[in-house]
């Protein structure tokens, strides 16, 4: 075997058989070497940042690593926002960097770069492997460190002639690491903070939004009336009828500072303690409210569902029955097609099993309310704030879970950011209906403008966050990357157009037209 068959076959191995691509010259070899290895999917992407997007979504639903395959530095720069996104949301992705082979290196060719010091800044793991022999040794220590607890960005950087090297072999998978249950101190101390009478908190993120915890700590709400809080932007949350509802936190700190509003104590299962997502003139970061206690029940690199489960024996509310959503649907909408109408009949259709990826921004502010009794379903968020991720992140979902139904929820400026991602949907025949809330704004900023306090703007200013100049036609769009799409005029002209798309097998695109909210 030379260098990259092991490689392959050590990451097949170790469970990774998913490969979000972007090559050039330096990876030839691994390119070639995936015929060798059929358990591996092998998925190209034409723009880096939906590789690395992809590769995130396809980890959050499958539970975990995809692989990348990206072309040196530059390569991997046109990666970083979604690696970003992936390295906050606490997501194991196998990143492979190519680079130039080692005795090349000296010569300063046009693309060499220091692509360790870029790898840093959004994987928790980086290697560069030095040898053939080491390969597949590198990568199986990769694949183990991206597992976690917590799930986290390996980064293995992989020379051309370590590649092409013969003489390899491929290593047998490491045992992953089981996470610790919290602390006993950790649960006598929540359940103290609990029983004080005080008003209190879970805020939940992580494995502890999936349905185990989701059930768990609902109970111990009901037993003890605490409140139940979501991150805002959680990586996958299991939601729906049937199951345990929870208020994620507002994106903006003044609505946040009001949910948050009284509590004594904040107790975190695999959550951050929240924070303003920006900085505001006279405004502080912290939104818990003064004098409230904020503990950790669970860490991240800890057992969220044990640390809840111990809390629920420590409370004795193993016999609480947790309340749940009960099944509703809005009113299908008519007449003009607005935001509000597009989130109704999203709830309206939403179909049973489906895995929704938000990146609507604004114009989804009314989709949480919309959706909350649809039937069971999973929704993806933009975890780290670098816009570009919803699409990407649609195909990696779509191959992890071929067998349900994706729904891009998208907003306008931020699909641009990696368009690119609907030629790989037309590709691949992924089952995903993205909707694009087309308001020919960059409506979230126009916002923002306002609220950090810089003053009335004028023309220039506000020309930066307006997108009608040009119009943009994501049906032409569409079209020219292979996926068919529509523009409907009205809400029930979109009614028809999503009832179609979620009937029919393969990708579609629905542009819907419609006036900023802010």
């Amino acid at each position: 075997m030379n260098g990259a068959q092991a490689l392959i076959r050590t990451l097949a191995d170790a469970g990774v058989t998913a490969c979000f691509t972007n090559p050039g010259t330096s990876e030839m070899h691994f390119v070639a070497a995936l015929d060798d290895v059929p358990e591996m999917r092998a998925v190209l992407a034409l723009f880096e940042g939906v590789a690395t997007g992809a590769a995130d979504g396809y980890a959050r639903m499958a539970g975990r690593p995809a692989a990348t395959l990206l072309h040196l530095g530059p390569g991997l720069g046109n990666g970083l926002a979604n690696l970003h996104n992936a390295r906050k949301g606490k997501v194991p992705v196998v990143n492979i960097v190519g680079d130039h082979a080692t005795h090349h290196v000296r010569y300063d060719a046009q693309l060499q770069s220091d692509i360790e010091t870029a790898a840093r800044n959004v994987s928790s793991w980086v290697r560069t492997s030095r040898s053939t022999g080491d390969l597949a040794r590198d990568a199986a220590a990769a694949v183990a460190a991206a597992q976690g607890p917590p799930g986290q960005v390996a980064t293995l950087i992989l020379p051309a002639d370590v590649s092409w090297g013969q003489g390899a072999e491929p290593v047998p998978p490491r045992a992953p690491a089981a996470a610790p249950a919290p602390s006993g101190a950790a649960v006598r101390a929540a359940a103290e903070a609990l029983r004080s009478g005080e008003p209190a908190a879970l805020l939940l993120g992580g494995r502890a939004l999936r349905e185990p915890a989701l059930v768990a700590a609902a109970r111990v709400a009901a037993a003890t009336g605490a409140t139940l809080l979501a991150e805002t932007f959680p990586a996958r949350l299991e939601r729906g009828a049937g199951l345990p509802a929870v208020e994620r936190i507002a994106y903006l700190a003044e609505f946040a500072s009001t949910q948050l509003d009284g509590l004594r104590h904040l107790i975190l299962v695999d959550a951050k303690e929240p924070v303003s997502f920006f900085a505001y003139p006279g405004r502080p970061s912290r939104l818990a409210p003064e004098g409230c206690a904020v503990s950790v029940l669970a860490a991240p690199d800890q057992d969220a569902l044990a640390g809840v489960e111990a809390l629920v024996d420590a409370l004795g509310a193993g016999e609480t029955a947790p309340p749940v959503q009960p099944a509703a649907r809005p009113e299908r909408p008519s007449g003009p097609l607005t935001a509000a109408a597009v989130c109704q009949a999203v709830g309206a259709l939403l179909p049973e099993g489906a895995i929704v990826s938000d990146e609507a921004q604004t114009s989804g502010i009314y989709l949480t309310g919309a959706t909350a009794g649809a039937p069971r379903h999973d929704w993806l968020c933009l975890t780290g704030g670098a816009i570009g991720q919803g699409l990407p992140l649609a195909v990696g979902a779509a191959v992890a879970c071929p067998d349900r139904p994706v729904l891009a929820l998208q907003a306008d400026g931020s699909a641009l950011y990696t368009i690119q991602a609907l030629w790989t949907m037309a590709r691949e025949n992924l089952d995903v209906t993205v909707i694009v809330f087309n308001n020919r704004s960059y409506a979230i900023l126009n916002m923002e403008l306002d609220r950090v306090g810089a003053g009335e703007p004028g023309p220039k200013a506000r020309s930066q966050l307006d997108l009608d100049g040009p119009g943009l036609d994501f049906v032409a769009l569409a079209t020219g990357f292979g996926v068919p799409a529509s523009r409907p005029e009205t809400a029930e002209d979109l009614l028809d157009a999503l009832a179609r798309a979620l009937a029919e097998p393969g990708p579609h695109l629905i542009e819907a037209v419609i006036p900023p909210i802010f």
